[in-house]
């Protein structure tokens, strides 16, 4: 089950990538001014950039990072958001962009070129078993992609293992009113369509409370269908262990 959900989210995703290769633009997600990105910080980056951005909300609002930072994207897609927290972060740090999809690292990496970025890479791998050291990362964002997880347990998982202690989350991505049970999300659209594998409100606190994250905050900022919310998510790994 878990590969064919990879490669059901690989192979949509890879034709998004495909689409905006071949000069047109993504056949999906809102328009990124319509979810909270500034005109200033869209009218700096390449239009391919922009074209494929496929995200619910703007993570780097959420973030709020800070220069010298390392920033790890979790399914970064066209690099929209690793391209804008390298800006954030600055000469002095480092911006990361994880995924499982060829042709998003090809564009990806065709951006950052014609950005001229240099204090960014593209790393190919699932972000159930993120290809990085322990304690590694500052800041941990994603753009409506732990939605799209087979396991989002392992994903979880894997944000406390790569964040260094006082790290942080800053994600944005589709979340489901806990009343609604997997049958009903799904019914109200598809896996690759970031709906049918939503979490509950309750079930991403759960999940992020349960690897020792803290400071927990799942805020919806609009809704997106019946019962299914676009929501900010907001997390920090202690500085110290906490008891168990």
């Amino acid at each position: 089950m878990t590969e064919q959900i990879h490669d059901v989210v690989r192979d949509h995703y890879a034709r998004a990538a495909l689409t905006v290769l071949e000069g047109g633009s993504s056949c999906c997600g809102d328009a990124p001014e319509a979810i909270g990105y500034l005109p200033a910080d869209l009218g700096a980056l390449p239009d391919a950039a922009v074209l494929a951005s496929l995200g619910c909300g703007n993570p780097i609002a959420v973030a709020e990072l800070r220069p010298g930072e390392r920033v790890l994207d979790l399914g970064s897609g066209g690099g929209i958001d690793v391209l804008l927290s390298a800006r954030r972060v600055g000469p002095t740090g480092h911006a990361i962009g994880l995924d499982m999809t060829d042709e998003m690292l090809e564009l990806a990496r065709r951006n950052a070129a014609a950005a001229g970025a240099t204090n960014v890479e593209f790393v190919n791998g699932q972000i159930e078993s993120i290809p990085l050291p322990s304690e590694s990362i500052d800041v941990v964002i994603s753009n409506c992609v732990v939605n799209l997880a087979a396991d989002k347990s392992a994903v979880f998982a894997e944000i406390a293992r790569v964040l260094r202690p006082g790290g942080r989350v800053g994600v944005t991505d589709i979340v489901a009113d806990d009343s609604l049970d997997p049958a009903e999300r799904a019914e109200r659209g598809s896996y690759a369509g970031c709906i049918a594998g939503a979490l509950s409100f309750s079930e991403v606190r759960a999940g992020l409370a349960r690897v020792g994250l803290v400071e927990i905050e799942v805020v919806p900022t609009h809704a997106v269908t019946q019962g299914m919310w676009s929501a900010t998510i907001r997390a920090r790994k202690p500085t110290t262990p906490q008891p168990v």
